[in-house]
């Protein structure tokens, strides 16, 4: 038998994103309270033609009245189809060069405005099935040539059946109609496509559901624009991360499950094993051991700042990316801590409490002003510097301690060491990162060199403050008042209660770790976090990644990009480019960047060359993971 293939391909809603007769009754009618009429009616008469509940003809005869078109509104509609062509079509037209001998457009539309649009990706006219308009003297669309066997019941299977097509029969549509083809034995296999479309009735009879022609070219080993269907990258998205970043993932075409809460370290790995992308914020806890259980891991996206979290060492040398928003929630914080330290220095707090009980306690006794208070910023990053800039403008005199050499922003004057600023400040704010060595990096010894009746506000992570030696010197009144939005345990979800030494006690704000949740800052997160791990997929770009090499690449034009991501020994570039040599392969672009730990190589090269050089890169020594991008 032969392994020829032929491929017949649907036209509406199909090889174009919408329904040609509905985008032409769009400009038949002007008016937008007629055309909506007239829209939603042509809309429910071509649902039921393409699910089977009504004839072709009797659905054909029915649009066409409701239309009133005339010949000359079909250069308009075909304008607007030429940009109108799915996305996965128009990149793939080497697929439609490869083999346009064998690739046919069966349709029950119309010629007159099909023809123009596949040439488009180089279909042949001759190899374009599909119906044509009758026009009256005036121009008008009076109605269709019923002779053509596509207006007949089963017009496609008659049609294809009349070509006798030699070997295989592909068929890839979204109707009842396209379906028939194979119903009727004369196609091998049926495709849905639901890349514009998904009908349920079509859906159940297919014999592989495809949501993009990538699919289909990847199941059937074909030339493809991607190496990887992005149908069949998963992602993970856990804690609650804002519904954009979901959206983003889906427009994309990859497949997105979402789990409210954190999940513990088992109920991870249990998650991991398909997953591609990874999305948490600062609860879930990214081992080695899950890490282990994630071998199609690709990217984490932390939608957060800290990245403590996750076991960067692990995912480094795993090939895993991981990117983070380190300026996404700023202000969100900036803006907390500036109301909190308002908030201590007037004692609104137990003011407030007092009158919720009903005690009025009109005084100014430890209400202060914050102009001219000393404010000591520990941590001089993205946040305590901006926090530097706005309690400047208010009056403050700002101190700043970082183990890091940082530029002082306006009036900012820098400590030379912890000590020095605790001495010296009237309220003390903290805003480091999560490392290990700033693990209580305030305690007993700390508030000791504070001064008496100093304000403390903790918005950076939970460990970094021992909570029982807060909790005295507050008993105590050492500190006047505290605000704390981190803790070193914190509950997995909001059903679970919040246990800690600091509730109760006087002049105390207590957060449940919102500094940075504010609509704003979540939506800023949830665009930026899935840009970078989405042109990471698309591209391998890697740049503003927390533990990769950072590159950032052009766009890929003509040309298949291999990357190459191995451990940081001596001697892969050489190896990578014998093996480019050996199989002739012309190399456009080559773009390397190494860290400690791996090395991280971009090679464009050629489209033409002998695939089984990817296996070869692949078993390169030291190589981690290796992907072709088309």
């Amino acid at each position: 038998m032969s392994t020829h293939k032929h491929f017949i391909i649907d036209f509406d809603s199909t090889f174009t994103k919408v329904e040609a007769l509905d985008e032409l009754c769009a400009i038949c009618y002007p008016d937008p309270a007629r055309r909506q009429k007239v829209l939603s009616e042509i809309q429910r008469i071509t649902d039921l033609g393409m699910e089977g509940e009504i004839p072709l003809v009797d659905s054909l005869d029915q649009r066409l009245a409701l239309l009133q078109a005339n010949r000359e509104h079909l250069g308009t509609l075909i304008e607007h189809l030429r940009g109108q062509i799915s996305e996965s079509f128009k990149h793939n037209k080497a697929f439609f060069e490869a083999f346009k001998d064998d690739i046919y457009i069966i349709s029950n539309g119309f010629k007159e405005f099909i023809v123009p649009i596949v040439q488009e990706l180089g279909v042949k006219p001759e190899n374009v099935f599909a119906n044509s308009f009758t026009y009256d003297a005036a121009g008008n669309i009076t109605g269709f040539d019923r002779d053509n066997v596509l207006t007949q019941n089963q017009g496609k299977a008659k049609q294809i059946k009349s070509l006798d097509l030699p070997g295989e029969v592909y068929v890839i549509g979204d109707g009842y109609t396209d379906w028939e083809i194979k119903e009727a034995g004369i196609a091998d296999k049926f495709y849905a496509f639901t890349e514009n479309v998904s009908r349920d009735s079509v859906v159940d009879k297919a014999d592989h559901v495809t949501p993009s022609l990538d699919e289909f070219l990847y199941v059937n080993k074909l030339p493809s624009a991607l190496s990887y269907p992005k149908n069949r990258i998963k992602v993970l998205v856990l804690e609650g991360i804002h519904e954009r970043a979901i959206n983003m993932f889906r427009q994309e075409g990859y497949q997105v499950e979402v789990i409210a809460g954190a999940l513990e370290e088992e109920e991870l790995c249990a998650q991991l094993h398909d997953v591609a992308i990874l999305c948490i914020r600062s609860k879930t806890q990214v081992t080695a051991k899950a890490l282990e259980h994630a071998p199609r891991l690709m990217a984490i996206g932390a939608f957060c700042i800290g990245t403590n979290q996750i076991d960067l060492q692990t995912c480094t040398e795993r090939g895993v990316v991981v990117f983070n928003a380190p300026y996404s929630n700023t202000r969100s914080v900036v803006e907390m801590a500036i109301g909190e330290i308002i908030m201590l220095s007037r004692g609104i707090v137990e003011k407030s409490n007092r009158m919720h009980v009903g005690e009025w306690d009109k005084s100014a006794k430890g209400s202060n002003e914050i102009r001219g208070k000393k404010l000591g910023i520990i941590g001089y990053g993205n946040i305590g510097s901006q926090l530097s800039v706005l309690a400047e403008g208010l009056g403050m005199e700002v101190y700043f301690y970082d183990v890091v050499d940082k530029l002082a922003l306006g009036n900012a004057k820098v400590c030379h060491s912890l000590a020095e600023l605790l001495a010296l400040a009237d309220i003390v704010t903290l805003h480091v990162d999560g490392r290990a060595s700033n693990e209580n990096l305030i305690g007993e010894k700390e508030f000791a060199m504070m001064k008496p009746g100093v304000l403390f506000l903790n918005l950076a992570r939970g460990h970094v403050v021992e909570i029982e030696a807060l909790a005295q010197n507050i008993k105590s009144g050492k500190i006047r008042g505290c605000a704390v939005d981190v803790f070193p345990y914190e509950p997995k979800n909001n059903q679970e209660q919040f246990e800690s030494a600091l509730r109760g006690l006087p002049n105390t704000l207590l957060s449940p770790h919102i500094g940075g949740s504010t609509e704003e800052a979540q939506e800023n997160i949830a665009q930026y976090v899935p840009s970078k791990m989405i042109d990471y997929i698309n591209t391998g770009g890697s740049y503003n990644s927390v533990n990769f090499p950072n590159l950032q690449l052009p766009a890929l034009r003509n040309a298949h990009r291999l990357i190459h991501i191995h451990r940081n020994v001596p001697g892969i570039l050489a190896k990578i480019n014998n093996v480019l040599a050996e199989h002739q392969i012309n190399i456009l672009g080559q773009y390397l960047k190494t860290n400690e730990t791996i090395g991280y190589v971009i090679t464009d090269v050629d489209t033409k060359y002998d695939r089984s050089v990817i296996k070869q890169l692949k078993q390169i020594q030291d190589t981690i993971k290796s992907r072709t991008l088309y």
